[in-house]
């Protein structure tokens, strides 16, 4: 008679961080910068594969973070390094700025062909999310003439001096660095559980409404004229603000008001797009069609890679206005078209697909855990909102906090977003069972945490 092996679980083999991760601990402490943002739970990484990684003293957990939404395809996943190894014994660097290599227009190509945008597009390479920002700002006020930009509450779009002043989802990102750099107006972000004004739960259309109106009624009357703004700058999911989708009225109203005063809608997808929400681009969701989107994490499964994609009429600066030495790097870009494939070989329907059975699962835990206000988000970018009782739904960080150092203890990886929400980005390759696993020790976490 055969027998169903039971699902892969974590290993949880020394006290954490073991001896080993401590020494480690100890010397990233005296060498390196203490500005690094790292939770109250130390993870030292040594290997990984798949959804599951390995520390230094051989504990080995379940990954639901994915390196912060950075491992779409999942770690080390083998055709992925193929394609690194295969590029690196060929060209490793070359400066596309300065010369050119096939893999540059190959991938422009590619995205040029799945980004929601309206082709013909053109792009720019970078090496990380907060540069494809900065890409986007330049571009704006390039061809628009215009130097003031709109951002949103809670959002988080990078933390070099142009992308940190649109940046509002932690104060400690921000005190200490005096004035910021660009002109940036911040407008209320329409979250339907907890109204921007009134703190309280309400429908899709009446806080976009609401969101809609402060910026065309209030802002552009008093503060801040329409045909001085070069761009508005949206996460169609906030990413650290909470996991925050928008709604669709709001998107729509985004790109209307745009188009009634010459405004450029940059979209910044570096934390949703790939896949992540279930479909290519969060975008995708509301037929949202920007004028510049921002790219990077899930885009190179790994390797440091930014992309700013517009359309290429905006895209006409001349040679020397904006480039970068690593920006479009050989094995960068290998990884990124071997990563396209992938997704488009079944990841985003696997994301989609276990995406609703996990929030489904999250679903049924919040009828269990009065703690849990809110589950939100698509596909395998959910969020969960800890509150400490349905009645008052008053935000719980440190019960937050708990849960994620609980989790972390029974060998699941997940990570704060926000004020009071648990983040799920896990790798694209995340099985159901996997979620049962998964599931089984969130609820595990929570309970204890009540205690």
């Amino acid at each position: 008679m055969s027998t169903i092996a039971p699902p892969q679980r974590p290993e949880i083999k020394t006290a954490l961080p073991g001896p080993k991760g401590q020494e480690i601990i100890n010397a990233d402490a005296q060498y390196v910068t203490p500005s690094y943002p790292r939770p109250a739970f130390k993870l030292v990484a040594e290997r990984a594969s798949g959804v599951w990684v390995t520390d230094v003293d051989g504990n080995v957990f379940l990954d639901c973070n994915a390196g912060v939404a950075v491992c779409s395809t999942g770690h080390c996943h083998p055709e992925i390094v193929k394609a690194i190894q295969d590029q690196t014994a060929k060209l490793i660097h070359m400066c596309g700025t300065d010369y050119y290599y096939s893999q540059m227009p190959d991938l422009a190509r590619k995205l040029d062909e799945i980004v929601p945008i309206p082709s013909p597009t053109r792009t720019h390479f970078a090496n990380s999310g907060t540069e494809a920002v900065e890409t986007a700002l330049k571009l704006a006020m390039h061809a628009t003439g215009r130097q003031k930009f709109i951002a949103f509450f809670n959002s988080f779009h990078g933390r070099t001096l142009g992308s940190l002043s649109l940046t509002s989802s932690k104060i400690a990102q921000r005190i200490g660095f005096k004035r910021s750099v660009l002109d940036v107006t911040h407008v209320p972000y329409p979250n339907a559980f907890r109204h921007p004004f009134t703190g309280a739960q309400t429908d899709e259309a009446t806080v976009s409404a609401a969101c809609l109106d402060w910026i065309e009624e209030r802002l552009f009357k008093t503060t801040t004229p329409p045909e001085e703004v070069a761009a508005i700058i949206v996460e169609v999911v906030q990413g650290e603000g909470g996991y925050v989708p928008a709604p669709r009225e709001f998107l729509h109203g985004l790109r209307r008001i745009c188009d009634t005063h010459g405004i450029m809608l940059i979209v910044d997808e570096v934390q949703s797009g790939m896949g992540r929400t279930g479909k290519m681009f969060a975008s995708d969701h509301h037929e949202l069609k920007p004028d510049i989107m921002c790219l990077a994490k899930g885009i190179a499964s790994g390797l440091p890679m930014g992309a700013c994609v517009a359309r290429a009429d905006l895209m006409d600066w001349k040679p020397g206005a904006h480039a970068s030495t690593f920006g479009g790097n050989p094995v960068a870009l290998a990884a990124a078209l071997k990563t396209i494939e992938l997704l488009e070989g079944g990841l985003v329907a696997n994301s989609a697909e276990v995406g609703a059975y996990l929030q489904a699962g999250l679903e049924k835990l919040k009828q269990k855990h009065d703690c849990i206000g809110d589950v939100r988000g698509y596909g395998l970018m959910l969020g969960v909102e800890f509150v400490e009782d349905k009645a008052s739904m008053t935000a719980a960080p440190d019960l937050r906090d708990r849960v994620e150092m609980a989790c972390f203890e029974r060998g699941l990886i997940i990570l704060g977003a926000g004020a009071n929400t648990i983040r799920w980005s896990p790798p694209l390759t995340l099985t159901r069972e996997n979620v049962d696993v998964a599931l089984e020790i969130f609820d595990e976490a929570i309970a204890a945490s009540l205690k």
